[in-house]
This record gives C-alpha cells, structure tokens and sequence, in this order.
C-alpha cells in the first residue's frame, strides 16, 4: 500500500436534505458568492484563482437555507480550506460528509456537488492543469475520484495558520509565499507539464479543432509521446481532457448567447453533436438547464 493510500480519508455517507437552492456551473454565476484573487505573475500560469465564501453574497443568494453548487469536469485540482461548518461533498456516485476543520483537496475529473448550510466559508485554491506538479512536485493523476485530506499536500501548520487569519488578503499573501518558496526548487518533471501546457494553448488558440496528432506535430514530439505526458501529467488521454475543454467552452459561450452560438466554432459537426456532448459533459439536457 503507496502512502497516498495510507494518508487517504474515507468519510461516512449521510443522507442529503432535498430542499435546497441549486446552482449549476456555467449555466449559474457561482463566482457571485465568492471573493477572487488572481496569483502573483510568477504563479499564474500553475494556479488559476484564490477564493473565499462571501458571508454578504451567500445571504442573499440563499439566505438561512442549504444551497448547493453543481461544478463540472475540468481536471483541475482543486482545495478547500474550510473556515466555517459542515459540508456534504459528491464526488461522482460518492458522497461525504465534511466536518467543520476538515480540508480536503478534489482533482475535479468527475461532476463535483457542494451542499452548503448558509454558514459556508470556504477558502479555494484552484490549480491549473499540472500546476500542483510544478509548484509543489506532486502528480494529480493519482488524485481521480478521490476526496484527500489536504495534509497530504500542504503542511498541517500552513493550514493552522491560515485559519488563524481574519483577512481575505492575508490569506493569499500567506499560501504565495508558501508556493513560491516551493516553486523555486523546481520538479524534476517540469518538462513533461512545460509541454503539457503548450498543448493545452496550442489547442485553445486553434479553434479547438487540432487533433492529439496533429498538436504532436505542432510539438515536434510523436502521437505516443503525447498520449503518455498527458496521462502522466494530468490523469487523462489528450483526446478525453480536450473534450472536457471543448464542452465547457461550447456551453459557455451557448449559455451567454445562444442566438450567436455556432457549434461549428467549437470544433462539432452540427447542433445535435453539442446537445449530445452537453448531456455526456453535465449529464442533462441543455433544455433542463437555459432558458
């Protein structure tokens, strides 16, 4: 048994409440019940976002009632500080209770559901693809489907300290710190998540429509090499984490104007091959989703 599997924590299931607020990514603005913080540029290109539960934001949206946020599939690995009450998390087919000090870091390579009391407080650091790797030389491949306790990937006295924190701001200045010391003693695989992540913006900037073969060809490295990077960097083949971009992209810009949506920008043959791949990316119907 690998230490991952040692360290790994396993939570009872418990019974859901079913009156709920719902919010889906995507077809919701979920980023209206959070503060933002961009990473300083030397990090930017491993850590998407910092985030933190707005008290105000979440009364309004849900009051003194549970809510529930509904995130889809991005292979991102995601953590969650947790600075205020209990919280169930879904993770797939698997369902875990949250106690209050309690933190806990998600690869997001499944549907992902949040069930919050109004008390939510939740710091979220939300790495890129490969980022962990790069900043802390820790693979998220071995992350699927998994709920971890956070202290596998940061120390427990990093976390003691940021919950001691009472700003926002603070907090972000503390873990920048913590990753950019750990940043400058540089993975031994950054090269593998260098090109992981050229493929990625090769991919973004050509109408997601190149093949894994043909970013191979843009890389000067062969259709094998690429398929083996990016399951060792990611936890997924090119052609399955593409598709996961793609959807999310197509869905985006559908719900923000669907009377301008072409699925032909995308990379799909026709509207049918986006409403099919919306049902295989959220698992509904678009037409259960936007108006």
């Amino acid at each position: 048994m690998g230490w991952l599997q040692i360290m790994m924590w396993w939570i009872n299931k418990e019974p859901m409440e079913i009156s709920e607020h719902k919010m889906a990514e995507i077809f919701d603005n979920i980023r209206k019940l959070y503060r933002f913080a961009r990473p300083c540029p030397e990090l930017a290109d491993y850590i998407e976002f910092f985030s933190e539960s707005s008290a105000e934001e979440t009364y309004q949206y849900a009051g003194n009632n549970r809510f529930t946020v509904r995130m889809f599939p991005s292979w991102t690995p995601t953590c969650y500080i947790n600075l205020g009450q209990p919280y169930q998390l879904v993770v797939g087919s698997a369902q875990y209770q949250i106690q209050q000090h309690t933190d806990v870091l998600i690869l997001r390579n499944n549907i992902v559901e949040r069930h919050n009391l109004p008390t939510d407080h939740i710091f979220t650091i939300k790495f890129f693809p490969g980022g962990l790797e790069a900043i802390l030389g820790i693979n998220q491949a071995q992350f699927s489907d998994q709920v971890v306790k956070l202290e596998v990937i940061l120390p427990a006295t990093l976390l003691h300290r940021i919950k001691q924190l009472t700003e926002f701001e603070e907090r972000v200045e503390l873990l920048q710190h913590f990753f950019l010391s750990q940043y400058k003693k540089k993975s031994p695989n950054s090269y593998y998540v260098s090109v992981v992540q050229k493929a990625i913006d090769i991919y973004g900037a050509g109408n997601m429509e190149l093949t894994s073969g043909q970013l191979a060809g843009e890389l000067f490295i062969t259709n094998k090499t690429i398929y083996r990077y990016f399951t060792r960097v990611i936890g997924t083949t090119p052609k399955q984490y593409f598709a996961t971009v793609r959807a999310r992209a197509a869905l985006a810009a559908y719900v923000a104007n669907k009377n301008l949506f072409s699925p032909y920008e995308h990379g799909y043959y026709d509207m049918s091959h986006f409403y099919k791949d919306v049902i295989r990316f959220t698992g509904r119907k678009l037409i259960e989703n936007a108006s």
